[in-house]
């Protein structure tokens, strides 16, 4: 009863998050409890040479998912929604969203896994002696200056996925800090744009034939805690078709899936880390002092409330798995048994518990797009064995979890060289939602204990609805404290240690897979896209 008059008087925060798969939105209460949550499946399609969602696929998601959160709400309270104290809006981070001065799109939007513009990013790296992936928002911006991409000439306002969508439900043009970080380098001194850096960018020659400068163009900066805009009528319309919800509902600031994750992970504090396994896998480490030298592997970027975080970032994660237990499903299909997705999963995950240590010699490679960190331009997803290895299902459904965290590891192992110290790892996403599975593989992977919290299979919509509570109730609070005074205190949690055989088998597949990345290569430069 409380619940349903909570929602009833609007005392509610909303957390909405655009991920690679799914679209998700939490809902909770002031006491920062789950009370409803409503999700929509999607997926990104590969055109034209380009990783990209349309504005109409966007949309008819948002709003897909924002009615079946309504509709979880009225199923389990019998109340309508219609008011809401606080929302905010995450997405994927990166990628490349341009506008005209009336608001129309200039080009197809481009995704973060997009590695199309590595050349721009390599050059802008040198000038700036600052690491920009091929995936930041400046890459692509520059990449398309490069080509002569004729767009560019007309743009008006550059952002990301949330960003746009945060622009079209409030007309303000911001974007969280955290996010702001994976567009461009800042200055985390004053919490800006880096302003030597734009300088830099805008002196280079073809951007002074450009009629705009960079800060003209890109979103204003917010913090964690700071007001963003209210819901305008427009914005109401465009997220409840049913014309229910009520304007002037206050925004927190737009985050990336990134800072949402360190938020539903408790991992803002400096010296805490976390990983985030999705679609991408992505370990946030919140840096007590700055790394010796450049890492081409490494991010440097920021927690919702300004603070350096190294990121170690590896386009694909889950991708495979998910397509194999899509097999699995067909073959369980035709056998007559009707499986539901979750229990294949459960059923696959658990079963790679019994696999040898090392895979039995099993490889795979889970590459559906392009990997930075270990070099491979494209997606190529492969299974490689040997005549001997003992192939047999355990081992292969190990050798895939392996390759989930594998690229991950190469990138790791630079911050472990770098001194960087990792007591405990928190990890969030629905792979870890098969107990004890994947958080064992983590943490022997790691060599760290692994902590998973019972939220983490709400993940950054939770973690965006709780940002969007702490605009409301911070009363001045670091958002370190608040979550550990009032989010996290009483959260049950689970930490896994490294187990030495699995240390050692992982240790063994990583050797084998450094090796074998060549064939990679190689079916990159035979099996061409078409």
């Amino acid at each position: 009863m409380y619940n349903k008059q909570a929602i009833a008087e609007g005392r509610t925060a909303l957390g909405i998050e655009l991920g690679t798969t799914r679209i998700k939105a939490v809902l909770l209460n002031h006491e920062r409890q789950t009370l409803a949550s409503g999700q929509h499946t999607w997926e990104n399609r590969y055109e034209n040479g380009i990783w990209t969602y349309s504005l109409d696929e966007i949309w008819a998601g948002v709003r897909a998912c924002y009615a079946a959160l309504k509709e979880d709400v009225r199923q389990k309270y019998g109340v309508t929604l219609i008011g809401i104290d606080a929302i905010g809006i995450s997405a994927m981070m990166h990628g490349y969203m341009v506008f005209d001065r009336n608001g129309e799109l200039l080009a197809p939007f481009r995704t973060w896994r997009n590695n199309n513009a590595e050349f721009a990013a390599a050059e802008i790296t040198k000038l700036f002696y600052y690491n920009i992936p091929a995936r930041w928002s400046i890459a692509h911006l520059y990449q398309s200056i490069l080509n002569k991409e004729p767009h560019v000439a007309d743009i008006a306002f550059q952002t990301t996925l949330e960003g746009y969508i945060h622009w079209k439900l409030t007309e303000k043009k911001v974007i969280g800090i955290g996010e702001a970080s994976g567009m461009f380098p800042l200055d985390y001194e004053n919490k800006t744009y880096n302003r030597r850096m734009t300088e830099l960018f805008d002196s280079l020659p073809a951007v002074k034939e450009q009629p705009w400068k960079l800060l003209d163009i890109f979103p204003a900066i917010l913090k964690a805690g700071d007001f963003a805009g209210n819901l305008t009528k427009e914005g109401a319309k465009l997220l409840d078709l049913d014309g229910d919800l009520k304007a002037g509902v206050p925004f927190c600031p737009p985050e990336g899936d990134a800072g949402t994750g360190m938020v539903a992970t408790n991992s803002v504090r400096r010296g805490t880390g976390n990983v985030s396994a999705g679609t991408s896998i992505f370990g946030m480490f919140v840096l007590d002092k700055e790394l010796s030298e450049v890492h081409r592997e490494i991010d440097i970027v920021a927690t919702p409330c300004g603070e350096s975080v190294a990121m170690v970032h590896c386009n694909n994660c889950t991708s495979e798995i998910n397509a194999w237990v899509d097999i699995f499903g067909e073959f369980a299909a035709m056998a007559g048994r009707n499986l539901g997705r979750g229990e294949i999963f459960d059923k696959l995950l658990l079963h790679a518990l019994k696999g040898d240590a090392d895979c039995g010699g099993v490889l795979a490679y889970n590459y559906l797009s392009g990997e930075n960190i270990t070099a491979i331009e494209e997606g190529r997803p492969l299974l490689v064995r040997t005549t001997e290895s003992k192939f047999n299902l355990a081992n292969f459904v190990r050798a895939q979890l392996f390759a989930s965290v594998a690229t991950f590891k190469i990138g790791f192992d630079i911050l472990l060289r770098e001194g960087i110290t990792v007591g405990s790892v928190c990890g969030h996403g629905g792979i870890f939602k098969t107990e004890g599975v994947f958080q064992r593989f983590l943490a022997a992977a790691l060599g760290a204990p692994v902590t998973v919290a019972e939220t983490a299979n709400e993940g950054g919509a939770y973690g965006m609805a709780v940002l969007a509570l702490y605009m409301l109730q911070n009363q001045g609070l670091p958002l370190a404290d608040y979550l550990e005074q009032k989010v996290f205190a009483g959260v049950n949690v689970k930490t896994v240690t490294p187990d030495k055989k699995d240390t050692k088998g992982f240790a063994r597949y990583m050797d084998n897979y450094i090796r074998g990345l060549p064939i990679v290569k190689e079916a990159v430069k035979v099996l061409k896209n078409e």
